[in-house]
């Protein structure tokens, strides 16, 4: 099978400059635009497989304590009839699991100190069919008795208030009881049993577990305030919720994970998008440097442009001839840069350990960032994108400089050839 001869050229006009003709080399200038390329391309694949990294670090360590969807009243008062209530959820295909809670307001005194808490009252036996138990969790749940008073407190909520397991402390509840002197709060001596560290600090420093009839008991309700639910898929929370809203029966409120931190993931999303848009500039700096090689590239072949003009060579021939140098350089520096990105991006957990080590540094200090190592999660979502976009940037780059090219007058050429 011919080859046409505008591959051909194309080809032996990537690969040859006219220092570098008789050894093949690729010349210096389109390597230079295919080294730009390939970094601006591995830089955009591994800032924004860290950044997905970190997102779904953060995710997967808030959704060990916080559930897919939670069902509850408006009021925060008992469920009218919370066995319907989670008979009907389970009716929805994607939900997998189910678990009554009740949720509520307290503070936590210990000696001087005293903190707030959000207080939930769970059983211990469904609770796992909801969350994934953390570090410390599992233990402490299981010394959660109903009438003894235990409680589970978060590592960083425990740290504040000075306790350990087996330590007691005093918790006060909002409501309390009316006598001849004015409103007394309630106040109830609790044992911690256990502590927990789930990695997020806004639940390690203000949860607190019970067991769901001790629950009851200290803030004087029915029954439980809600149902938490677990989906087979998490990323579909929102559309159940919705689809949920429209099948139970009753006067209810439904909220999904994704709102409970609206704000953090939303702004999550406005900096990966900056950053793709702030990356994808330097990938076009890169790209748009191919006008500059084709431009001087023109201007070295203008005798043998001339020659194929001479020869029955047209205009469209002339252009094609550019248009598969300027692609050639664009597609090898981009399928370079996908290779770089994802090299790296894939082996980052051995790649940062290996400079910290070298450099003798720490990028990432636990006491700050809570995780000492760099997560990365490639998402084809981000790298197709990436990949196209490259390739379409430097096609562009070709047009011009090629279509110069074809306007080339062959006598004005050879005039002092």
């Amino acid at each position: 099978m011919q080859i046409p001869y505008e591959l051909a050229l194309g080809w032996r006009y990537t690969r040859a400059g006219r220092a570098t003709r008789r050894n093949g080399f690729i010349s210096f200038i389109s390597g230079v635009s295919m080294l730009g390329i390939a970094l601006g391309v591995a830089a955009l694949i591994i800032v924004l497989s860290v950044m997905n990294g970190f997102q779904k670090e953060v995710r997967d360590r808030m959704l060990s304590v916080v559930a897919h969807i939670e069902i509850f009243t408006p009021t925060g008062d008992a469920l009218p009839d919370p066995v319907r209530t989670t008979a009907e959820a389970r009716r929805n295909p994607e939900v997998i699991g189910a678990a009554p809670f009740i949720s509520a307001q307290a503070l936590l005194a210990r000696g001087d100190q005293m903190k707030g808490a959000l207080v939930r009252g769970i059983d211990p036996a469904q609770e796992p069919q909801v969350i994934e138990m953390v570090s410390g969790m599992q233990d402490g749940l299981s010394h959660l008795q109903p009438g003894q008073f235990g409680v589970v407190l978060g590592a960083e909520l425990a740290r504040s208030l000075g306790v350990a397991p087996g330590d007691r402390v005093t918790l006060i509840a909002p409501s309390g009881d009316v006598t001849p002197a004015g409103v007394v709060p309630r106040l109830k001596q609790m044992t911690v049993v256990g502590t927990f560290d789930s990695g997020h600090y806004e639940y390690d420093s203000t949860l607190v577990l019970m067991h769901l009839e001790d629950a009851q008991r200290l803030f004087r309700l029915e029954g439980p305030t809600g149902v938490r639910l677990k989906l087979r898929d998490l990323h579909q929370a929102r559309e159940v919720a919705g689809q949920l809203a429209g099948s139970l029966s009753g006067d209810l409120l439904i909220s999904d994970w994704t709102r409970q931190n609206k704000t953090w993931f939303a702004a999550v999303q406005v900096e990966k998008r900056m950053m793709f848009i702030i990356l994808t500039l330097i990938v076009a700096v890169a790209a748009f440097n191919l006008v500059s090689t084709l431009v001087m590239t023109v201007t070295d072949k203008r005798a043998d442009i001339a020659i194929l003009r001479t020869l029955g060579a047209s205009p469209p021939s002339i252009m094609g001839i550019f248009v598969v140098q300027g692609a050639l350089v664009g597609v090898i520096g981009t399928l370079a840069g996908l290779l770089l990105g994802l090299l790296v991006a894939c082996n980052i957990d051995v790649i940062v350990p290996a400079l910290e080590h070298l450099l003798h540094a720490s990028f990432l200090p636990k006491d700050i960032y809570l995780i000492s190592r760099m997560p990365s999660d490639p998402q084809s979502s981000d790298i197709v994108p990436i990949t196209l976009i490259s390739l379409v940037l430097a096609f562009a780059a070709t047009l011009y400089p090629s279509w110069r090219a074809s306007r080339v007058n062959p006598a004005e050429a050879l005039r002092y050839e």
